[in-house]
């Protein structure tokens, strides 16, 4: 292996879930040609978080490197809906969903993607080509015992709960963007895995080389359990106010903060275990939390934003008001949120709700640092929260759902 594909592959490996093959991504690095690298995503929602760019990041590094990303809006798999992961069947979008969905992913990925290195590509310039009997030819390249080998396919199966046959098409017509494509590499999450494989799979039935598979492994979110995700409210969106990124990023635990320096960060791998090095030296890990935030801030608006953002955040918690350390505690409740008063008295801020509920209508309380005076605020499962009670009373709460 030449010296340039060694040093290629481990900037790629950094944060890489499984390359396979790995001896086929080395093949490919040596062909000397800038490599096709696909990734595909359905515009299923309006808006990204920072779950979704550690798949983009790693595009990134393949255009740095001098690769091609082939960036694939799936408007057509779009109104099929991605069954990956799901209990039950999803209801498809509209032709008019999909397109306002996939122009709001081309305006935010272009924070992080080069333009100039980029090829938004729509799998329905290929797909609408296709007659029924295509469909019924690439259809029958694919067996349904192979599909029910897929982990969610076979719980439902097994748990006798529906499956549409539509869903079948979703892996079989995203393999088959692969070959459309002519793609090198595609990356998908580790949920993935099995729609990636069919790719190659389709590839070689093509003539085609196989694509090498890149699993990415899937961010959590701020809570530190559960996967980033807007339905559970522990996201960071890419088109978040400044302010509003660098607090939530500041809210996350001093051992996911690590978590996210390796997904998100582009620092160096080597600089990062420095940056651990000095906190195990004595080190605040907030002072090292305030690089990852100025990083993050910068990326998804401008320098001098992450500057103002991380000004206004010690205006508000430091200066006096902040300690260096607080107290962590994890709160469960059997609903989806825990009253900010149930909250405050099981954190041990109040020996009791009635006193909390005097706290807060006395203007004593603050969650995030703003001032918080509704006795009926209800705080969200699956997301941490720094609670002021008084001058001096304070708390790190995660509340945990059911």
């Amino acid at each position: 292996m030449s010296a340039v594909g060694t040093e290629q592959l481990e900037i790629l490996q950094r944060g890489t879930d499984e390359i396979l093959l790995e001896s086929g991504l080395v093949e490919k690095l040596n062909l000397g040609r800038p490599l096709r690298v696909k990734a595909g995503f359905d515009p299923t929602a309006p808006d990204l978080h920072l779950g979704h760019t550690v798949l983009i990041n790693k595009l990134r590094q393949f255009q740095d490197l001098g690769h091609e990303v082939l960036f694939l809006i799936g408007d057509f798999t779009g109104m099929i809906g991605d069954p990956t992961g799901k209990s039950a069947t999803r209801p498809p979008l509209t032709r008019d969903q999909v397109i306002d969905n996939a122009r709001t992913y081309e305006q935010q990925i272009f924070k992080i993607l080069a333009p100039e290195k980029t090829l938004v590509m729509f799998n329905s310039s290929w797909m609408n080509e296709m007659d029924a009997a295509d469909l019924i030819q690439l259809a029958a390249k694919h067996t349904v015992a192979r599909m029910l080998e897929r982990d969610d396919f076979d719980k439902r199966y097994r748990s006798g709960q529906a499956i549409a046959i539509h869903e079948f098409l979703y892996p079989l017509i995203q393999g088959y963007d692969s070959v459309a494509m002519k793609a090198d590499v595609e990356l998908g999450g580790t949920d993935q895995k099995f729609n990636l494989l069919v790719g190659r799979e389709l590839q070689k039935h093509y003539g085609q080389v196989p694509q090498v598979v890149m699993t990415m492994p899937i961010l959590e979110g701020l809570d530190g359990a559960q996967k980033m995700s807007k339905s559970l409210d522990n996201y960071i969106g890419v088109d978040e106010p400044a302010d509003e990124m660098f607090g939530k990023i500041m809210s996350i635990s001093d051992t996911l903060m690590w978590r996210y320096f390796e997904l998100l960060s582009f620092r160096p791998i080597v600089e990062v275990e420095k940056l651990k090095q000095q906190t195990q030296d004595g080190m605040n890990p907030r002072d090292i939390k305030f690089l990852l935030g100025e990083e993050l801030v910068t990326r998804f608006h401008t320098a001098k934003d992450a500057a103002q953002a991380r000004e206004n955040f010690v205006k508000r918690f430091q200066q006096g008001k902040m300690p260096d350390e607080i107290p962590e505690c994890e709160l469960a409740t059997s609903g989806p949120s825990m009253s900010i008063s149930v909250a405050i008295k099981q954190a041990g801020l109040r020996p009791s709700t009635s006193q909390a509920r005097q706290a807060l209508r006395q203007g004593g309380v603050r969650v995030d640092g703003e001032r918080v005076e509704d006795e009926t605020l209800e705080l969200p499962a699956g997301a941490s929260y720094v609670v002021q009670v008084g001058k001096r009373g304070f708390a790190k709460i995660t509340i945990k759902g059911s």
